[in-house]
């Protein structure tokens, strides 16, 4: 074991987050020993757009909660109970917290697991309302249910190389693809993509995974614009004085995708002249304009049960003015929650590994230090085109 120390990123109250000193992790939960648990010595942790809607105030998060759900690390001690990890292995960690062992877990849906949160199905680390467990903005971390829920990768050498695409595993990049997949992105397909932000980003790439025809990207972000059409994405200002549907034919031809995605959540905003107001159903409610009768929409865009910011009472408690009735009419199906990790980490793994996806230049992947965390959330908070991963130990080539 190395010595005791460990320092985490700390939400502070809005708008303010601070690297500070933080217990050493132990395998323990609460009182009793978490034999089936491993410690890790971070190697990367990301800043991920759900970090920001803490951050900035507009979720129930208490200050003093370690942040972090992005984490791939090395591990350095295992409980008793692990049986296929070891010492000296480097993972991947799902930001879902699954026992592996209720219903569902067993039917794969990892991301709403019955027993790891008291108060609600689905965990996940360092995030308001998902079981208090501690985050990965750290230099270590304790991680349950080890042999269920890490992915090993077989090369060390290897995955180190390509770390900056590899730590992109934990969340965004299999979060993006759900969102895709979902949707029911094929070979072919013309597909909407509401916002250029990371996970934005990441949903571009896995729809050319998955052989769309001509993915386009909306957002009112230039730098993000132009990092989606710097792989290959069509884009479309949602400044302009226009509807989606007319952006959307000037490139296609035709007002409708086959598919959509969004990945804005509750706190969108609106388009064209009044596009700095907050209105927080309107990419729901574009996304059943652009989207062809009998297509799909889905949505890894966080949508969240109490906002204190929103913009009216009924937003605050998650309600929103979606137009349901259209949606209905063109028989649309919706996809929504958080991504179940385990369902494509491994095979993501796989195409990252044989050159298949560029994901960490898709994303504009960004690294820097654990003490540099404050400016990075202030940065993606002004909107940079960027993916900031945290390298806690210096061992993540930039």
């Amino acid at each position: 074991m190395c010595s005791a120390s460990n320092r985490g990123v700390v939400y502070m109250g809005p708008g303010h987050v601070e690297v500070q000193s933080i217990a050493f992790p132990e395998l323990a939960l609460g009182k009793r020993k978490c034999s089936h648990g491993v410690i890790l010595k971070v190697v990367s942790t990301n800043i991920c757009g759900s970090d920001q809607h803490m951050v900035r105030g507009r979720t129930t998060a208490p200050e003093g909660l370690v942040l972090g759900h992005e984490i791939t690390g090395e591990i350095i001690e295992c409980g008793s109970d692990v049986e296929f990890l070891k010492v000296g292995d480097l993972v991947s960690v799902p930001f879902n917290i699954a026992c592996g062992r209720c219903r569902n877990c067993k039917e794969g849906q990892t991301g709403i697991c019955l027993q790891v949160n008291p108060a609600r199905p689905g965990a996940a680390y360092g995030y308001v309302d998902m079981g208090g467990w501690v985050g990965g903005q750290s230099e270590y971390v304790m991680v349950p249910y080890a042999d269920f829920n890490l992915l090993k990768f077989p090369d060390r050498d290897q995955a180190m190389e390509k770390m900056r695409d590899l730590t992109l595993l934990s969340d965004i990049f299999p979060t993006g693809f759900h969102g895709a997949a979902t949707a029911g992105v094929g070979p072919g397909s013309t597909v909407y993509i509401a916002g250029a932000g990371p996970v934005g980003l990441a949903a571009a790439v896995s729809a050319q995974l998955l052989g769309a025809a001509c993915v386009i990207v909306g957002d009112m972000n230039s730098a993000r614009l132009e990092q989606a059409h710097s792989f290959g994405c069509e884009t479309i200002d949602l400044r302009q004085d226009a509807t989606v549907p007319e952006l959307i034919e000037q490139v296609l031809g035709v007002p409708e995708v086959d598919a959509g995605v969004d990945c804005v959540g509750f706190e969108a905003r609106c388009h064209g002249c009044n596009h700095h107001q907050e209105q927080p159903a309107t990419v729901l409610n574009t996304m059943m304009d652009v989207t062809r009768a009998g297509g799909g929409v889905g949505i890894p865009g966080l949508y969240v049960t109490g906002d204190p910011g929103a913009v009216d009472d009924a937003a605050k408690m998650g309600q929103l003015g979606v137009r349901i009735g259209l949606g209905w009419a063109k028989s649309h199906y919706f996809y929504t929650g958080q991504c179940p990790v385990m369902k494509y980490h491994r095979q993501l793994m796989q195409a990252i590994l044989w050159d298949k996806v560029k994901i960490a230049d898709a994303v504009n992947v960004q690294v820097i230090s654990l003490d540099d965390a404050p400016k990075g959330y202030a940065d993606f908070d002004e909107g940079a085109a960027k993916k900031y991963v945290i390298d806690p130990h210096g061992s993540v080539a930039a």
